[in-house]
């Protein structure tokens, strides 16, 4: 049964969510569905959303890149015609989720405009949201239209214009990544004291 459920990503995510109601049951908290709850809720959601955005922004730093050179050629259309877009995809849709999230629960905790204008005591949390706000522009109108190019998902009429794009969208996903570190540390810090 359990090699059934994993052998499929849906069954898989579905198996997970019904762990986990599983276990709030049989941890037989008292629960109550209100603005708390729904601000908690939104937070674990942004924190999933945050983990896949993160998650799929060093793997391609930390694995895909520096793995490309020493594929064989004749190999890497295997990477750039199927696993690369479909890895695009939830990392661009996950930066924007992770967005979405992170501004509600700003908003539902009543510090949105604090946190963005950078006031006291909000000012670790408002460094991390405008570092994001600065990653998700990068992948939205950097990365991904360079990637398009460079993955020949749109076509171009200059020989060069390949490489080149794909230079720049290796270069702002490093710099995505760079950034990721303070921000990340920055989210954290605004909760813990360690700003």
């Amino acid at each position: 049964m359990m090699i059934k459920i994993v052998q499929s990503l849906l069954y898989t995510v579905i198996a997970g969510l019904v762990l986990l109601v599983l276990i709030v049951l049989v941890a037989h908290q008292p629960t109550k569905i209100d603005h708390a709850w729904g601000a908690f809720f939104i937070r674990w959601l942004h924190v999933l959303c945050g983990v896949m955005w993160v998650g799929l922004l060093w793997y391609f730093n930390f694995v895909q890149m520096p793995s490309m050179p020493k594929i064989p050629d004749e190999q890497k259309p295997a990477i750039s015609k199927v696993i690369a877009p479909t890895a695009l995809f939830w990392f661009r849709y996950a930066a924007l989720a992770t967005v979405v999230t992170g501004l509600l629960v700003a908003s539902m905790n009543g510090y949105l405009k604090q946190a963005l204008s950078l006031q006291v005591p909000y000012v670790a949390i408002g460094i991390g949201m405008w570092i994001a706000l600065a990653m998700a522009f990068n992948v939205w109108f950097i990365i991904w239209p360079n990637q398009k190019i460079a993955l020949g998902i749109v076509t171009v009429d200059r020989a060069d214009a390949k490489p080149k794009a794909a230079r720049t969208a290796m270069i702002i996903s490093r710099l995505n990544t760079m950034l990721s570190i303070p921000m990340l540390y920055m989210m954290v810090a605004q909760q813990n004291g360690g700003l």
